[in-house]
């Protein structure tokens, strides 16, 4: 191991041992000063002895030092060996063939430098983090230069998103595949650029501002969950050492300058044994068998696993995985992979992973197929792969059984509501009605939201409408015949050289592009005794689930508010998981009283979080009722009225509100239309969301005009 000294921008050494923090002036927070958070530390130190775990998803409340705990890790990683002058990171010893830079040249001394913490704001933009065109390379030099993004920094380091659950979902997309790839690909502004990203992606999130799509959880190989400490001496001396380091950073750092040396050679130490840790067939039997009893989808977990295993295995000094080993890192990677449903409670029982573990190591490898002449597989040509003598690593000698199969235990049915005393009707399940193919409804205005195919937008991509006076800021902006006659009348003043067409900066046009966009449709369902009267609640589920399907056609994100009984509910926070909103909606319980007021109000509140989310991508508000409220936002106020002020309140915030009045039967109090003219809303009846039935009305009334 090599020797450790303290230099100007962090720690120097020799060898494989170097630190090197990320602030040349100001240390930042030791990662050995962290109290608490054992999960958290652990699952980082894994992902920095193997990068090919996958990451870590670090969720919890706010105020609980994930940032900083991640900020630290960046401080231990060992430095790099770089080509030099390469803007890719490219290792000397490996350059990739691809690389923009290159080739490489093989001879030459490389330069080090620190693994990188790249942070990707949640804010930013596509070609911010790709890397486009460098337009002014291309105006003032004419040469078509490609200037590299965050990805392209992060390639070998670690790239760490804060609050990936509000990361827009275009930026989600190509973070998925230059996860699953290790490159990233970039076809744009006339570029065409392919280079190595491979990274250590750490995401924190806190949950309470809405989830993480399923595509991108999968992708994190770890996952913790972070609480705040609730033992009183651990909080205080939480509080003690922050006060320390803000009062004196150096001094601080400097108290723990032995445990960060001995951390980061532990961590230098581990990454080059963890290659040559051996994994048991039993212990790969275990994973596999306890992969199955969790009932997890894909072969991701058992990798994930496997790798974490040996990389805790390297952690601990030792040659080969033990129990132990895959029991840690189960523990880290199944929590968010046995939830079925996206919304699920996070976690894993530990009892239930100690019973699986336990049954997998009780179960026996199955015998091996003989061939005709006594082998294996046929006839005894030499020496297998395993030795001439004895069972392969990992197997006892003791007589081989066919395995059993795992158990686990059946799910239980969570119980039945009670039903609610002065109800309006029964209490039930509904049962979803008839499908039919629905009708696009519309956002007013133009937006600027992620592409889809509802509601009009102004699009990076789209047919042009017009040209302004902006500056573009990327080649394909560039309002081409709009830039020409901006730039003709000047052509004399400026003397034109050879024919050529004499360009300025301030003659670019910008092409103003117009598509469609996708939106946040959020449903929200009067589940009342009223409703689930006269058999309406099968008309509105049928409804709900058309106009499902026709928001997954669209690319729109969906949420479902349900109220029922005294207060609304959020059935189905906002994502894009259509088939989530499915089955909870055929789970929708019935009857009750109508908190009509509530539901609205929930309904603000969820589209607030949101806006946070994602500001650009517009609501739309799809509330389907019969308006008939019987419970008060406040005791002794009209319901009706609440109702209405709720509704106000939707359309002072600008949302688009569509109100599908239910009301049937021969007697109508026309109540949702009072709630419709608060919110500002368009006014319907279930059968005028079927697009056919639209049709229908209007080849009606073609017909009378022309008298056939």
């Amino acid at each position: 191991m090599g020797s450790v000294t303290r230099g100007a921008r962090g720690w120097r050494g020799s060898g494989r041992v170097a630190i090197v923090t990320t602030a040349p002036t100001l240390p930042g927070f030791p990662f050995s000063a962290v109290v608490g958070h054992d999960d958290l530390r652990l699952a980082l130190l894994l992902n920095a002895v193997h990068p090919g775990v996958g990451g870590v998803l670090v969720r919890g409340e706010k105020g609980t030092a994930k940032s900083t705990a991640v900020r630290a890790l960046a401080a231990l990683l060992p430095e790099l060996a770089v080509v030099p002058g390469c803007r890719f990171g490219c290792d000397p010893a490996d350059p990739d063939p691809s690389c923009p830079d290159g080739p490489h040249a093989p001879a030459g001394p490389p330069e080090h430098r620190s693994a990188r913490l790249v942070e990707l704001p949640v804010g930013a933009t596509e070609d911010r983090l790709v890397g486009s065109l460098d337009l002014e390379r291309a105006l003032s030099e004419g040469v078509r230069a490609y200037q590299p993004g965050l990805l392209a920094d992060a390639h070998r380091g670690v790239l760490y998103v804060d609050e990936v659950n509000l990361l827009h979902d275009h930026l989600v997309d190509l973070l998925l595949d230059a996860a699953a790839m290790g490159r990233a690909h970039v076809e744009r502004d006339g570029v065409s650029v392919s280079h190595a990203s491979r990274f250590l992606l750490v995401g924190t999130m806190n949950p309470e501002e809405g989830e993480l799509r399923p595509q991108l959880l999968d992708r994190f190989g770890l996952a913790v969950e972070v609480r705040a400490a609730r033992d009183v001496d651990t909080r205080v001396e939480v509080v003690r050492r922050r006060l320390a380091f803000e009062d004196d950073p150096a001094g601080f750092a400097a108290r723990w300058v032995d445990a960060e040396r001995a951390t980061a050679e532990r961590i230098a130490a581990a990454r080059t044994r963890v290659a040559s840790v051996v994994l048991p067939d039993a212990e790969l039997r275990r994973i596999a068998s306890v992969c199955a009893a969790f009932d997890v989808d894909g072969m991701r977990a058992d990798l994930v696993i496997a790798r974490a295993a040996a990389a805790h295995a390297a952690w601990r000094g030792a040659g080969a995985v033990a129990e132990e080993d895959v029991r840690v890192a189960a523990r880290l990677a199944l929590p968010h992979r046995r939830r079925r449903d996206p919304f699920d409670e996070p976690g894993v029982d530990e009892q239930a992973l100690d019973d699986a573990l336990r049954e997998a190591g009780e179960q026996e490898p199955p015998d091996e197929p003989e061939g005709p002449d006594g082998g294996p597989d046929g006839p005894d040509d030499g020496p297998g792969p395993d030795g001439p003598t004895g069972p392969p690593p990992g197997r006892g000698a003791e007589p081989q059984g066919p395995a059993e199969p795992p158990t686990e235990a059946p799910p239980t049915e969570p119980p039945a509501q009670p039903p609610r005393a002065g109800g309006d009707g029964p209490t039930g399940v509904a049962s979803p009605g008839e499908t039919f193919r629905a009708r696009r409804l519309e956002v007013p205005g133009v937006g600027e939201g992620a592409p889809g195919k509802r509601s009009r937008a102004r699009t990076d991509s789209g047919r042009v409408v017009r040209a302004s006076g902006a500056r573009p800021t990327r080649a394909a902006d560039v309002h081409l015949a709009a830039t020409v006659l901006a730039a003709a009348p000047h052509q004399r003043v400026r003397g034109r050289c050879g024919g050529r067409l004499r360009l300025r900066p301030d003659d670019l046009r910008h092409a103003v592009r117009e598509g469609r966009e996708g939106n946040l449709v959020l449903f929200v369902v009067d589940a009342s005794g009223s409703m689930a009267a006269r058999t309406r609640m099968t008309a509105v589920t049928g409804a709900v689930l058309s106009l499902l399907r026709d928001a997954y056609e669209r690319r729109d994100r969906v949420g479902l508010v349900s109220f029922r009984a005294r207060e609304a509910q959020v059935v189905l926070p906002p994502t894009s998981s259509v088939p989530a909103a499915q089955v909870r909606l055929a789970d929708l319980r019935t009857g009750g009283r109508t908190p009509l007021a509530d539901g609205l109000l929930r309904a603000r509140r969820v589209l607030e979080v949101e806006r946070l989310r994602d500001p650009r991508r517009r609501p739309l508000v799809v509330l389907l009722t019969d308006g008939r409220a019987t419970v008060p936002a406040r005791a002794g106020n009209d319901p009706v009225h609440d109702a209405c002020r709720a509704a106000a309140l939707l359309a002072a915030d600008g949302v688009a509100t569509i109100v599908v009045d239910c009301e049937s039967g021969p007697v109508r109090l026309g109540l949702a239309a009072r709630v419709a003219a608060a919110a500002g809303a368009e006014l319907v009846g279930v059968g005028a969301l079927s697009a056919d039935r639209v049709v229908d009305v209007v080849n009606r009334g073609r017909a009378r005009r022309t008298g056939l």
